[in-house]
């Protein structure tokens, strides 16, 4: 049995109010070169909802599900927004935590759904300094039973929402965020070729349709925000439904397969945008629930945590490699998940 004394839940964060908007999004781009007017598109996204993501909203509620399940204190800390990370893992010192295991709340492999966890957790330790606690990033989760089974349930949900006579004919479609092609192909080790996050989003999505029965399927992308001239995963969300439209399809099921939460990207991009170009075509369209609000995924938590707790056997579905551990923010491996133009 491995001695750990605390579980961080760490996730992307998001403005709980108007004014912190920009400086949430300023956090978010930092370093990159985002132009001022693309800020101010997505701020708009933002102002739409009242300049509130649902997203820590929707983090407490799986942090007050997983306390429930699990014998460790759980603390809360975000990339982006408060609680900052630093502040967490300082707050976590202060209480006497040594040993604390990290559930990063991204599914996936790749730059920005796991490396930079890791990242987070290396800049958070520096901060505190010596008293910092260790702590061990818990694995990939796109292709645990509970993961799959809760987004295959939130489908069948979705799908009933639709007119009767078109719930068999519906195409299903699997999104998540879109990444550039050179960040895609750099995110796993050599001896993967790469492709982490696109290769394990797939793998999921298949996963989902099995247990549901469904042999054809889409997997498409939402949410690109790079110069048109860098290559990003594709097709989009939107251009897909134009393009199911052109093809006789009636209606579609969008599953973003991708996030574990709603926040203004899905709400956006999903059930506005997607929406209504469905709507403008005469489409029937619904769209499944995230898997973070049903009660499986804090039994998943509580399961990912009693591996390293209890010596549980890791459960999976899948044939894709995953990885996400991490000791004292070391990576899993040593070349895994650079952003593309990084020096390797």
């Amino acid at each position: 049995m491995s001695e750990f004394d605390a579980l961080l839940v760490l996730s992307f964060g998001g403005p709980e109010g108007p004014a912190d908007v920009r400086p949430f999004l300023e956090n978010v781009v930092r370093g990159r070169g985002v132009p001022a007017e693309r800020l101010d598109a997505v701020e708009e996204h933002y102002q739409h909802f009242g300049g509130v993501s649902p997203l820590n909203a929707r983090n407490r509620e799986i942090i007050s599900a997983v306390r429930e399940r699990i014998e460790l204190p759980v603390y809360f800390g975000n990339r982006n927004w408060y609680p900052m990370v630093e502040d967490t893992v300082a707050e976590m010192a202060r209480d006497g935590v040594r040993r604390g295991l990290v559930f990063a709340t991204s599914a996936y492999g790749g730059y920005s759904a796991c490396r930079q966890y890791q990242e987070d957790i290396a800049r958070a330790r520096k901060a505190v300094g010596e008293r910092a606690p260790e702590l061990v990033k818990l694995r990939h989760f796109f292709d645990h039973p509970l993961f799959v089974a809760a987004n295959a349930d939130a489908v069948r949900a979705a799908r009933s929402t639709l007119p009767e006579d078109q719930r068999d004919a519906a195409r299903i479609v699997f999104t998540a965020h879109s990444v550039p092609v050179a960040a895609d192909a750099a995110a796993g080790p050599p001896d993967e070729g790469g492709h982490r996050y696109s290769r394990q989003i797939a793998e999921a999505s298949r996963l989902v349709a099995a247990k549901l029965g469904v042999s054809e399927y889409d997997v498409v992308w939402q949410s690109r925000s790079g110069p048109p001239q860098v290559p990003w995963l594709e097709p989009d969300i939107v251009d897909h439904i134009d393009a199911l439209h052109a093809r006789g399809v009636h209606a579609v099921v969008v599953a973003p397969i991708g996030f574990v939460s709603d926040h203004v990207e899905v709400i956006w991009d999903l059930d506005t945008e997607a929406r209504e170009r469905a709507e403008e075509l005469g489409m029937g369209f619904a769209r499944a629930a995230t898997a973070g609000p049903d009660p499986r995924f804090a039994d998943m938590v509580a399961e990912l945590v009693a591996e390293h707790l209890h010596d549980a056997a890791p459960l999976s579905l899948g044939d894709v490699p995953a990885g996400g551990c991490t000791v004292n923010g070391t990576p899993c491996a040593v070349d895994c998940c650079r952003p593309a133009g990084r020096p390797r």
